[in-house]
């Protein structure tokens, strides 16, 4: 795995969107949106409800890879606070069966405020954790060492003369920002508006996922 150094931590990025934190057998994931189709699906939308399983298939297959003694979901974790209430029984138990094998802390995002109903494993606004902040949502004001999620940044390059997007990790030394760990999220471009005042220029890498993580520095990222 390449290595990404955030305040003096050595966090390995996964291809799965995960960071595995091996100093404190950490696994950390963000956004992983459940039942975002059942939310749609409600609202009218023909879309297959098929995006829980996909995500919890491939966490319980990290996860299984790993063996984190600890798992932080970093936020949106649930597509919204009635979530828990739809997820259905077998995705109950697979995720049950995963939180069986390690400690399991929920971080609060702005789609998921509260707990869902039913759900076990700890609950927190944000998280200390060896000199690192972990939340939901990054804050430009907060000091070196915050780990969030909410951007679901994206990466682009020029490959052999055509564009290449991917989602990726994003940091500059000081804070990473994780990408979307869900099935059914998209990805914002690390060069968009949004992260303004996040990273600082000259030191922004994004680690783009593929059939690896290939770090690429900031100079050679692309707009969309």
């Amino acid at each position: 795995m390449a290595a990404i150094r955030i305040a003096g931590a050595v966090l390995q990025p996964d291809t799965s969107g995960a960071i595995w934190w091996p100093e404190e057998s950490m696994l950390i994931v963000a956004d992983l949106h459940l039942e975002k189709g059942s939310s749609i699906a409600g609202r009218g939308a023909l879309l297959p409800p098929y995006d829980t399983a996909a995500t919890l298939a491939r966490l319980a297959a990290v996860v299984g890879r790993l063996a984190p003694r600890t798992v932080v979901c970093l936020g949106d974790s649930f597509h919204d606070v009635r979530a828990g209430g739809r997820l259905p029984e077998p995705y109950r138990r697979a995720l049950g069966e995963m939180q069986r094998r390690c400690d399991w802390l929920w971080i609060a995002g702005n789609h998921d405020p509260a707990r869902p109903d039913n759900v076990a494993g700890d609950w927190y606004d944000e998280l200390a954790v060896g000199g690192l902040v972990l939340r939901h949502e990054p804050d430009p004001r907060s000091p070196d060492g915050e780990i969030a999620g909410h951007l679901h940044p994206a990466a682009k390059v020029r490959l052999r003369g055509r564009g290449v997007r991917r989602r990726c990790f994003a940091g500059d030394g000081r804070r990473l920002v994780m990408p979307a760990f869900g099935a059914f999220t998209g990805g914002l471009n690390v060069l968009d508006d949004a992260y303004a005042g996040l990273f600082a220029h000259e030191a922004l890498a994004a680690w783009m996922i593929g059939r690896a993580v290939y770090p690429i520095p900031g100079r050679k990222l692309l707009p969309d």
